[in-house]
């Protein structure tokens, strides 16, 4: 049921049920509405009480059982990293060089205190 594990999250957070409903800018009877009812929140109810929490939706409806679940360990190619920057367009390889350069230049820039 939902409110357990609103109220487990509550717990861990060191709040009230209504102090975190009030937090999220729900009803302070939206808990109890959730207990009586055996409801679940909107989606945009979810979002707001996953970013409370610093978990995910799919953690507050049980389709995940860890609250922040890691990285797939997937490791991404240039393919990958052309479709981030680029929107899938088209990229030469002098522009990918171009983009990798400029990492590059920030990173050791940042290493050396330059723009902290």
């Amino acid at each position: 049921m939902f409110y357990d594990l609103f109220c487990s999250l509550c717990e861990q957070k060191g709040v009230s049920p209504t102090r975190a409903a009030l937090d999220i800018g729900l009803s302070k009877s939206t808990p109890t509405t959730w207990k009586k009812k055996g409801t679940t929140p909107q989606a945009a109810q979810l979002q707001k009480i996953a970013d409370y929490f610093g978990v995910t939706v799919d953690y507050l409806l049980g389709a995940e059982t860890e609250k922040d679940p890691a990285p797939s360990g997937k490791v991404l190619d240039d393919d990958d990293i052309k479709f981030a920057l680029f929107g899938g367009g088209p990229v030469t390889d002098a522009q990918f060089e171009e983009v990798k350069q400029f990492v590059r230049f920030i990173k050791e820039r940042d290493a050396h205190g330059k723009n902290k």
